[in-house]
C-alpha cells in the first residue's frame, strides 16, 4: 500500500547537505547511557552511543564544529512539568548529568545545560553555529522520540539543513525510534546513517577556520 503522506507529496524534496556541517550531540549524558539509571542503557542506546564516538571522531579530525548538550536542574522544582517518574538523576551535580566520556572531548566540543527537549532551546548553539557559518546540522544522541525529535524540529525552524544518522540516535522502544524517523524525514530531514555521513565528511576538504584554530 502506497503512503498516504507520499501521495499528499510530503518526503518528496530532499534536503541534502550544504556548505558547512555542525554536529549536535543530544543528551549523551550517564543518566541516559548508563544501565545502572533508571532511564539509562539499552542496546538500542549503546549502539548510538557507539556509532555517535565513530561519527565525532571523524568530524573534529575535519575541524567541524560539536556543541553537546546535557540536562539538568537545580531541583525538582525548578523542572517543567515532565511526565517521567525518574528525574533526580537530573539534578545539578548528580552522576546521571555527567556526559558519557565516549561521546565528549572537553578540548574541543563546546557543551550546554538545556532545560527542556531540544538542544536549541534557550541555549547559545544557534548562534554558536552561525559564528561557524553552519547551514547543515547533523543530530546525534536520544531519545529519537522526544529530544530527538524536539531537536529536529528547532533545526529546521531554524532554517539548519538537518541530517539524522538513524544509527547514531536511539530509544527505549525501537517501533518508537523507527516510527518518530520515518515521520521526521516525511517533513524536516533526511534519515541516513553513519557510514554515510562519515563518507560525507571525509570526502569533503579540511574547512578553513575550524574552532581549533580560534
Amino acid at each position: 500500500m502506497e503512503d498516504p503522506y507520499r501521495q499528499r507529496s510530503y518526503g518528496t524534496i530532499p534536503v541534502g547537505f550544504g556548505d558547512r556541517l555542525g554536529i549536535a550531540v543530544v543528551d549523551f549524558q550517564l543518566a541516559f547511557t548508563e544501565p545502572t539509571y533508571p532511564m539509562g542503557g539499552g542496546d538500542h542506546i549503546e549502539r548510538a552511543v557507539r556509532n555517535t564516538a565513530r561519527l565525532l571522531g571523524v568530524a573534529r579530525r575535519r575541524g567541524l564544529p560539536v556543541a553537546c548538550c546535557y540536562e539538568a536542574y537545580s531541583s525538582c522544582r525548578g523542572m517543567p512539568y515532565w511526565k517521567i517518574g525518574a528525574v533526580s538523576e537530573l539534578i545539578h551535580g548528580h552522576p546521571g548529568t555527567e556526559l558519557d566520556k565516549r561521546i565528549y572531548d572537553p578540548t574541543y566540543d563546546i557543551a550546554v545545560c538545556k532545560s527542556g527537549p531540544s538542544i536549541f532551546f534557550m541555549t547559545p548553539v544557534v548562534s554558536f553555529f552561525v559564528k561557524e557559518r553552519v547551514d547543515t546540522v547533523i543530530i546525534a544522541g536520544v531519545t529519537t522520540s522526544g529530544c530527538i525529535r524536539a531537536s529536529v524540529t528547532d533545526s529546521f525552524s531554524f532554517g539548519f539543513r538537518t541530517i539524522v544518522p538513524e544509527d547514531c540516535v536511539g530509544d527505549h522502544d525501537e517501533h518508537a525510534h523507527r516510527q518518530n524517523l520515518l515521520d521526521m524525514e516525511r517533513r524536516y530531514c533526511t534519515v541516513s546513517d553513519c557510514d554515510a555521513v562519515i563518507s560525507e565528511l571525509e570526502r569533503r576538504d579540511v574547512h578553513a577556520g575550524s574552532i581549533l584554530e580560534k
